[in-house]
């Protein structure tokens, strides 16, 4: 979640500033117009039967996404919410233009150096979009555009290039584009060396490529046209573009998707098949294409396991016989299979292993202990065995572009919730750091000195300790009337590090704290904290939530007329969930592409990635799990109560949580809600579940989102 700065104000001024939030009318309100009616959605008679149980879905209609019925709908919404909010547009160009300008517009990256090559991307001021580049040998050398993005969008509302995978030769690349937003991306080949474009367009993949090392073939993942499951991997030779593709794998197992990807020795390729819990990998020498793949360890329940390659061996991160948090293993290369894994870092039950990078001379582990990751790094010859230096009480950092493999440089990120990016190069022999690039804070008045940041603690209703890592100004009194916005995801084993926002400065700059709870669902705490926020433990993940609320409130930070809580897609679920278990606590919420429809959505295989998600959430098809989700989906517990001011947003082509389950919801809602309380639900008719695709498109969403929470921060009576 990112957030921003209405103006980069003095002391004096920012302290005036706080009090207009609460006392002073010049800031917008949300309150409801009365003039303007919200439209309610025809209810349609239907119901679902599984189990000896009906539920009642009038508002099922809404999945016929060729309806004109419902496009005009959704319109009908979306005419709603830009009428009720119009008092906000000045409210929201200030958030904007405050946003945009701390941002360096004419921004570059880290150059990296690969193959002979070192490659840039760059911004250029006012633009939406990157430019992809390279430089022969030398960063003094001529400039080579690979991709201009703004020219190559300008003819569609959405455009996203991914994939971007040269040739081992330098001469082809290969690029992935998608202009829907449904992440269904076409793959095209570029000769660099002309410029033209070669007679090649393969439609339906994930956007990845892998090549050969003879230059001609590659590899690349199809979807499935209506699940949009990755099943299949092809190759093809770009010395036949009329020939058609060779199939070479295809996941048969609709619980498990699979993908291509090549080892950063280059000599070789691998398949991967992957569920939530399990893995099963291939792999293929890159000197010899038209060969069939070999199997590395064959799938087993509960089996997880990725693969690297250095000189005769394979190193394997697993989970192995019982290493919850994962150990590191070796096996030699013609002989992968299990029974020959041999242990290089045993497994700790209080210290997650995150990842892994293998160079020449030195390995590099990323471990997570308490919560705070950390890079350990040995040397082959066990001559070396130190940590990275790191400093603070909540941070994030993580190895960042390292694909060299003979350096002894290493690149790692580092950043924490008043600290910006930055990118170190750190010398593995001599431990001396260098900065590469720190992130420019623009506009002249940013201090990181201004902000803290610390780590607190809740209690869960089991007794477990749940981490918060909270951040606001200085001079900022947590109080009763201070207004936080707290997020939390709690997905997936997906952790969401207290990281650095320049958007967030614009709540910050104006009196809120922001929250990040690091709930149960996700990894923060290790491999345990997933697995308990899961399956039939995962009202873990809500009532943790809940309970991180009800510590800011007991403690004094806040109350319930000032806390706001912000989550999207599985995270979009949890603002379901808190919203109809415990409306009181929150004034305002926003759910961002929700996942709302739990039960409806996990029944239909023909939705995309439901299968593949049965061991998150379990198959409804099984009585007990059916019972457990009916019991927390937000849909289905829709109840006459009151509930707290709601912006709810949706993407028409959104592959991952399609539009109905958030319009279905708010209609629902429309009928059962017992308040007053702003509801809206803002549809984005040309993006899918990322949003917008531009960088200052995606900055206007933004602010759209700041300017409902500052207008009902306005609102409050004190």
């Amino acid at each position: 979640m990112n957030l921003t700065n209405f103006s980069f104000f003095k002391t004096i001024g920012l302290l005036i500033s706080f009090v207009s939030i609460n006392a002073c009318t010049s800031t917008p309100e949300m309150k409801p117009d009365n003039t303007l009616k919200p439209p309610m959605a025809e209810q349609k008679a239907y119901q679902h039967k599984l189990h000896d149980d009906i539920r009642l879905d009038p508002f099922y209609w809404l999945n016929e996404r060729e309806n004109p019925e419902v496009v005009d709908y959704l319109e009908r919404e979306n005419d709603y919410y830009q009428k009720s909010t119009a008092h906000l547009a000045d409210l929201r160009e200030d958030l904007f233009t405050e946003m945009k300008a701390r941002i360096k517009e004419d921004d570059t990256s880290v150059p990296y150096f690969y193959n002979g090559y070192w490659y840039i991307t760059r911004f250029e001021k006012g633009e939406d979009y990157p430019i992809y580049t390279r430089k022969k040998d030398s960063l003094n050398a001529n400039e080579e555009i690979l991709f201009d993005c703004n020219k190559m969008a300008k003819d569609h509302d959405y455009f996203n290039l991914v994939g971007i995978n040269v040739s081992p030769d330098n001469t082809k690349v290969i690029y992935g584009v998608d202009t829907v937003s449904r992440r269904q991306y076409t793959l095209y080949v570029r000769d660099i060396v002309t410029g033209e474009e070669l007679p090649i367009s393969i439609e339906n993949t994930t956007g990845g490529s892998v090549w050969a090392n003879d230059n001609t073939h590659f590899f690349y993942t199809a979807k499935d046209p209506q699940t949009l499951r990755s099943d299949k991997i092809f190759r093809f030779s770009i010395a036949q573009p009329d020939a058609k593709s060779t199939l070479v794998f295809t996941e048969e197992d609709t619980t498990f998707s699979t993908y291509v990807s090549g080892s950063k020795s280059r000599e070789y390729i691998f398949i991967g098949s992957y569920n939530t819990l399990s893995t099963e990998f291939k792999y293929l020498n890159a000197n010899t294409p038209l060969e069939d793949f070999k199997l590395v360890q064959k799938r087993m329940p509960n089996l997880e396991y990725q693969v690297s390659h250095y000189g005769e061996h394979f190193y394997i991160l697993t989970n192995a016989d019982g290493a919850t948090n994962y150990k590191l293993v070796k096996t030699k290369v013609d002989t992968p299979n299990k029974k020959h894994w041999e242990e290089v870092l045993a497994h700790r039950p209080d210290v997650l292993l995150e990842d892994f990078d293998l160079f020449q001379d030195y390995w590099v582990v990323t471990e997570r202990e308490r919560g705070l990751s950390k890079i350990r790094i040995q040397k082959w010859d066990n001559s070396e065995d130190y940590y990275l230096p790191l400093e603070g009480e909540t941070y994030t950092v993580y190895t960042s572009t390292n694909i060299d493999f003979e350096t002894t440089q290493l690149r790692y990120v580092y950043n924490s919730m008043t600290s910006p990016t930055t990118v170190f190069e750190f010398n593995m022999e001599t431990q001396e750091k260098t900065i590469l690039k720190e992130q420019e804070v623009l506009g002249g008045t940013f201090d990181k000195t201004n902000y803290v940041s610390r780590r607190i603690w809740a209690n869960a209703t089991d007794g477990t300790k749940i981490p918060m890592s909270i951040v606001h100004h200085k001079n900022t009194v947590l109080s009763p009337t201070t207004p936080i916005l707290q997020y939390a995801y709690g997905s997936y084993g997906s952790t969401i590090d207290p990281s650095f926002s320049t958007t967030r400065l614009s709540l910050l700059d104006r009196g809120f704290a922001y929250v990040i709870a690091h709930i149960r669902g996700g990894e923060y705490m290790g491999r345990q904290w997933y697995e308990d926020g899961k399956m039939l433990k995962k009202k873990n993940t809500f009532s943790d939530f809940i309970a991180s609320s009800k510590h800011l409130i007991a403690e004094g930070m806040t109350s319930p007329q000032h806390l706001y809580a912000y989550g999207g897609s599985a995270g979009g679920l949890l603002m379901g969930v808190i919203v109809n278990d415990a409306p009181e606590l929150y004034k305002g919420v926003i759910a961002a592409v929700p996942f709302v429809d739990v039960v409806t959505t996990m029944l239909d295989e023909t939705i995309p990635l439901t299968t593949f998600e049965f061991d998150e959430w379990g198959n409804p098809k099984e009585k007990a799990y059916y019972d457990y989700m009916k019991s927390y989906s937000p849909y289905d517990q829709v109840k006459p109560q009151a509930y707290p001011n709601m912006l709810v947003t949706a993407g028409f082509h959104d592959s991952q949580v399609q539009y109905f389950e958030p319009a279905k919801w708010v209609a629902r809602l429309r009928l059962n809600k017992s308040d007053d309380t702003v509801l809206f639900l803002d549809t984005n008719m040309s993006a899918g579940h990322g949003g917008a695709s531009g960088r200052f498109d995606a900055l206007k969403e933004t602010a759209k989102n700041f300017s409902f929470l500052i207008a009902l921060e306005n609102t409050t009576v004190n």
